[in-house]
């Protein structure tokens, strides 16, 4: 259907469209014709993805100066539905504008739609495809592609006086080099599956040969990272044009994403493999002095010239409005580096000792420790008795060496990287509020193990996400859990011109959300440390679980807040029999950490529940499971929460960043832990309905939901469905109204109640003629 919303005519690649859908292309709207940035909150299983494509290729193509959408996704998973949908989206845009335009069509630009992910994803070398992880598949391909190796073997070849293929290089990388600038993808929508074949056909290494796409595509989907992690931005994405639009889809955890990246964990074990590394470095660098000194004088050359500093660092252009702020400086972008590190013999000295500084004064002693960095500056400088200038250039500097050097094996020098990651953060940022020093002698939640560990915490999240602020003219931070929509935004460092959170239409209430504060006994249930081992609480628990499990036909999903509270809870479960009442109702499977034991057991869930068997899945909040994975149709039938999923507060980088929020964002603690804790609990409920045809019963199972400050930040769509009478129940009328419900879902929908769901594309241009009538007026 055709959609026209203010004088642009989106192609909808469906016969009806849900009023959110409009709603959101409409706010889109304002956000792009602005040239601003926008947070849009729209429910789960709502078309939130076929929507955005619809209305941003139909915009691109009747407005070339947008240069490209940059859609980020979470998962590979994720990143092939968008392509696949994306596919269904541009044939039927492109056929509607041929019929609407047939002139215009015939000098109609093709799109090129890709994705990318990592080399071990897009790689067709028998060897490298078959590697466990990312890291060795990287040395792998780098072994066979870097310029050194594949100079060395050409020279080998035509000194041997033989061209023949040679099995120590990768036959996929030179046929994509030999192409040199035309190896060009042809227009289409190409999924991941579609790269690789293309790859095989031409004998093109998809993985370069989606890179080298990049700047010709008109969508690119790929990971957050590659926009927010500056190690792998200043590859893969400087050189996207402004007038992209960037959308993060899933947004909803997008801040401890932007922590992560430019946090830097050093433990005991790091330390002591960085000295094994700075010793092969030294004999490597003793090595090449002997055999080729003229490659450490021509690098020692290129940094008298000037380098600047990219990779660990959020990198801005210059002439960027943000130069101005205090946090990154105009100097760091611009200045060489120093003179005291660019030879190769002083550069790895002062990496020995910045290593021995850490190992002896910083991973000692049995008492948690938080300190500023400044404070950790001041005494690094008296220690080292030197400049400290160069700490900001020692990521990059090591990475020129490894090159310089000729190290294929970069994956083993990962330990010196971190250090020299940590080193860079600390020389950037130790004169700001946006980082912490934390040292902890054992892991936090198992304190009789000896594990120390120095963490460098981000503590702001805005210092990831900034520069993508500045460079792209529209960014779109989608979800179906932000809310407090003004929260996030401030968490973000950001003002958005549009902040909208949308209900959901339903012809009949797809969800039945229910607050149980008690069991039958009356006695308040809670997962507070407190409550934990409290008999009746634990017992109260398990029977609710179990009676539901007894209602709910099919699937049932229970969360709980963490592995070692579940662990707790299923063995007190066990010792009251509980277990094998729920045994006797369904099957139960079990999320474990590991990844390939949670998949098998997932898998197993799912052909109970299509045995009609069903089965019960425990899991937990922040998990796997809770993240990405879809319980639609009868795979989820249900919901249970049991708990509420705050975080750790005993961890000291929690409090260290609950502390920068209170005095510099003045975002009370309390607000963000609850914040924090309710989108995780409205990412468990999101995982019962997929769509409006699905249905399914969604239970919190804690005294403290009845609590306004608790309710109030959960999604649009979910509190709008929960009216008083459901928020304070005990087990007994929990069951009572689940059984009314899975009853009345149970009946054919009355005639005429889609018309409230689903509207017509003359319903729409209805709509649409009334609302921007009223704007106009």
């Amino acid at each position: 259907m055709r959609i026209y919303i203010d004088g642009l005519c989106v192609y909808f690649p469906y016969p009806r469209v849900y009023p959110e859908q409009y709603e959101y292309m409409c706010e889109l709207k304002k956000t792009i014709d602005a040239g601003g940035h926008c947070i849009l909150e729209m429910p789960t299983g709502t078309g939130k993805t076929v929507t955005l494509l619809s209305f941003i290729t139909s915009y691109h193509l009747q407005r070339p100066e947008m240069a490209k959408l940059v859609y980020c996704t979470r998962t590979v998973g994720e990143m092939q539905k968008v392509l696949e949908e994306l596919q269904i989206v541009s044939k039927y845009r492109d056929e509607c504008f041929a019929e609407d335009n047939p002139e215009a069509a015939k000098s109609m630009p093709k799109m090129l739609a890709l994705g990318l992910t990592t080399r071990r994803n897009l790689c067709l070398h028998p060897v490298v495809s078959a590697k466990e992880s990312r890291d060795e598949a990287d040395a792998a391909c780098r072994s066979l592609t870097a310029s050194w190796v594949r100079s060395s073997v050409m020279e080998a070849q035509t000194e041997g006086g033989s061209m023949a293929r040679n099995e120590s290089l990768c036959e996929y990388f030179e046929g994509h080099q030999a192409e040199g600038v035309n190896s060009m993808m042809p227009p289409g929508v190409y999924t991941l599956d579609d790269l690789m074949e293309f790859g095989r056909q031409k004998k093109w290494c998809p993985y370069y040969t989606a890179r080298h796409c990049l700047s010709f595509a008109n969508v690119i989907v790929y990971n957050y990272q590659y926009l927010l992690d500056p190690k792998i931005a200043g590859l893969i994405s400087k050189n996207l044009a402004r007038e992209s639009i960037v959308v993060f889809d899933e947004a909803h955890n997008i801040d401890n994403i932007c922590i992560d990246a430019l946090s830097v964990n050093i433990r005991e074990v790091t330390l002591r493999k960085s000295l094994g590394n700075i010793a092969r470095l030294r004999e490597t660098v003793g090595n090449v002095r002997n055999t080729n000194r003229a490659r450490l004088r021509q690098e020692y050359e290129r940094l008298v010239r000037g380098m600047s500093t990219s990779g660990i660092v959020p990198q801005l252009n210059v002439g960027d409005s943000m130069l101005a702020s205090p946090n990154i400086r105009e100097d760091i972008i611009e200045e060489t580096v120093p003179g005291n590190i660019r030879k190769a013999e002083h550069f790895i000295q002062f990496l020995r000792r910045l290593v021995q500084y850490l190992r002896i004064k910083k991973m000692t002693g049995r008492e948690s420790k938080q300190e500023q960095p400044s404070s950790f500056l001041y005494e690094l400088r008296q220690e080292l008795q030197e400049d400290i200038r160069p700490l900001r250039f020692c990521s990059d500097r090591l990475k020129s060496l490894l090159q310089t050097l000729e190290i294929s094996e970069v994956s083993e020098f990962t330990p010196l990287q971190l250090i020299a990651d940590f080193a860079t953060l600390l020389g950037t940022y130790g004169h700001t509020k946006s980082f912490g020093i934390v040292f902890e002698p054992v892991d936090e939640r198992l304190p009789n193990i000896p594990d120390p560990v120095l963490q460098l915490a981000c503590l702001d999240a805005s210092l990831a996400m900034r520069p993508v602020f500045q460079k792209f003219q529209s960014v779109v931070l989608t979800s179906g859990t932000i809310s407090p929509l003004p929260l996030y935004a401030k968490i973000l460092g950001f003002q958005p011109i549009v902040m909208k959170s949308l209900t959901m239409s339903m012809q009949r209430q797809a969800i039945c959300p229910l607050i149980v504060s008690r069991g039958p006994d009356q006695v308040a249930i809670s997962s507070k440390y407190d409550c934990r081992s409290d008999i009746a609480v634990v017992r109260n628990f398990g029977n609710l679980c179990v009676e539901l499990a007894s209602t709910i036909p099919d699937g049932m999903v229970t969360f709980f807040t963490s592995y070692v509270y579940m662990e707790q809870m299923i063995s007190m479960w066990h010792e009251m029999g509980i277990i094998n009442r729920l045994f006797a109702k369904k099957l139960v499977f079990i999320e474990t950490p590991d990844t390939v034991e949670s998949a098998l057991a997932l898998d197993r869930y799912r052909k109970a529940c299509d045995a009609g068997r069903g089965a019960v899945f425990l899991c937990v909040a922040r998990g796997k499971v809770a993240e990405g994975i879809d319980f639609d149709r009868h795979y989820g039938r249900a919901v249970l929460v049991i708990g509420v999923p705050f975080q750790f507060t005993e961890s000291r980088v929690l409090r260290a960043r609950l502390e920068y929020m209170r005095s510099m964002l003045n975002i009370h603690e309390g607000d963000y832990l609850s914040f924090d804790a309710m989108r995780q609990t409205a990412q468990c409920a999101g995982r019962v309905i997929r769509n409006k045809n699905d249905y399914g019963v969604v239970v919190f199972a804690d005294k403290r939901y009845v609590r306004a400050d608790k309710r109030n930040k959960l999604p649009k769509w979910i509190s709008d469905l929960m009216p008083a009478s459901q928020v304070d129940l005990d087990t007994q009328a929990a069951l009572s109204v689940t059984k009314l419900y899975l009853r009345t879902m149970a009946q054919p929908p009355i005639e005429g109640e889609m018309k409230v769901a689903l509207l017509s594309e003359d319903q729409v241009a209805s709509l649409s003629a009334s609302r921007f009538a009223n704007v106009a007026n």
